[in-house]
């Protein structure tokens, strides 16, 4: 059964939140009319500000506005699921404007608005609409989507379940702590340990470059056995900074140890780009690094996450398809867990500014190691109890669970002790259910 949408007008945005929901989430087909009268006989239809249909949504007007504006944004409840976009409006079967809602999120609508950014010049999580109502940690877009196949189903007309998926990702920020940084940079960091009175971390940098003992962020061939028992294919995003910073501290792409290392990954893994702290606003220098990193690999790279989680709207977007990147991994928060845009499903990037669907493709993570360390503070056990409840969420949804850790805190760092148990345990239980 084909479904047919009325609507008062067609535009951009509304053909694309169809799109989305209807083609690449449902893998249903749809028709779009602005009369009622046109539809076939044996069409579900479903009146989006339009009334006479077998589903009515209301209509709040924000797909057919042209430029950017704060809308007003009520909140109410759906079958006990929470809802952003709510209309009072009697009749009506879903009771808010539900393609409003999913566009204002995918879109990242409220970060092209003013907004008092971090001290990285990035989109606070706390001034989210998800973080404001308590729904950060909720794939509250996949939510909505599973009670709309629910009553598509009660019209007879069938919605192919999900499937829970697993998609592991690492990010190499900096691949040794203490080999092949040169004798500098060593001596400094000794020097400096031994004025802070770390005696632990002196005699640790003693024993690894004397080869008592591993590299304590050297947990490659761990993570190889992993994914070669529990059958995984994770993606690898490469810092390639070609010079250091306070903030790009890994070892240089040029140095022989690390690009044999790049060489290496790269032929059992998928590689992308893990653009440095300094390419924001800077092109040029995130277009060398690109060149740089297909260079050592021997092919394009099409993948990117940005270090830090760094990133601004629509400019850095713009940058990546500019350079041929057709996958960005960077959509989440470093301070907070949880879904930035409410999904956990991948989508084309809607360019706000320009009213136009672009082809870089956005797949959200909801989960880093660092966040839960180092923003809030848990520890190992904690913070594997939060990813299972994530996981939980979404294998009700059949969801996708996108993981960023570092090889930092899967090695043997006394600062990440449990770390990497804990994580031979995850993915235990996880190939088990």
């Amino acid at each position: 059964m084909n479904i047919a949408i009325i609507a008062p007008k067609i535009s951009t945005r509304l053909s694309y939140i169809l799109d989305w929901i209807f083609g690449e989430q449902m893998a249903l087909s749809y028709s779009l009319y602005t009369d009622l009268a046109s539809v076939l006989e044996d069409q579900l239809t479903i009146g989006y500000g339009v009334e006479g249909t077998t589903i009515t949504i209301p209509n709040t007007h924000l797909l057919f506005e042209e430029g950017l504006q704060q809308p007003e944004i009520a909140t109410g409840i759906w079958d006990e699921i929470p809802i952003i976009f709510y209309v009072d409006k009697e009749g009506a079967t879903i009771p808010f404007d539900l393609f409003s809602a999913v566009f204002y999120l995918l879109t990242r609508y409220e970060e092209y608005l003013p907004f008092a950014a971090d001290k990285h010049q990035r989109f606070p999580a706390t001034e989210s609409i998800l973080f404001k109502n308590q729904l950060l940690e909720r794939p509250i877009v996949d939510e909505w989507l599973r009670l709309l196949s629910n009553l598509l189903a009660s019209h007879n007309l069938f919605v192919p379940k999900k499937k829970f998926q697993f998609l592991p990702s690492y990010d190499i920020d900096m691949a040794w702590k203490y080999l092949y940084k040169g004798w500098k940079r060593n001596i400094g960091g000794y020097l400096k340990d031994m004025l802070q009175g770390k005696l632990v971390a002196m005699n640790e940098r003693r024993n690894v470059l004397s080869g008592l003992e591993q590299d304590p962020y050297d947990c490659f061939d761990f993570l190889n056995q992993l994914h070669q028992k529990y059958q995984l294919s994770p993606i690898y995003f490469i810092l390639a900074a070609q010079s250091n910073s306070d903030f790009d501290k890994n070892i240089l792409p040029t140095q022989k140890e690390m690009r044999a290392l790049i060489e290496v990954l790269s032929q059992k893994y998928l590689i992308g780009m893990h653009p440095s702290y300094r390419t924001s606003g800077a092109p040029t220098l995130l277009n060398s690094e690109k060149k740089l990193l297909e260079q050592i690999c021997g092919y394009s790279i099409a993948r990117s996450r940005q270090h830090y989680i760094k990133f601004a709207l629509p400019h850095t977007y713009r940058h990546l398809l500019a350079l041929g990147i057709e996958q960005d991994y960077s959509l989440g928060y470093g301070t907070h867990l949880g879904f930035r845009s409410g999904t956990s499903h991948s989508f084309y990037w809607y360019d706000l500014i320009e009213e136009r669907v672009t082809q870089l493709q956005i797949f959200p993570f909801c989960f880093m190691d660092t966040t839960a360390h180092y923003e809030l503070g848990l520890s190992a056990e904690e913070s594997f109890i939060r990813l299972e409840e994530l996981k939980n969420k979404l294998k009700n949804v059949g969801g996708i669970l996108c993981t960023i850790f570092h090889n930092f805190s899967l090695g043997q760092s006394k600062e990440w002790n449990g770390w990497p148990d804990s994580y031979r345990h995850f993915l235990e239980q996880n190939t088990k259910q």
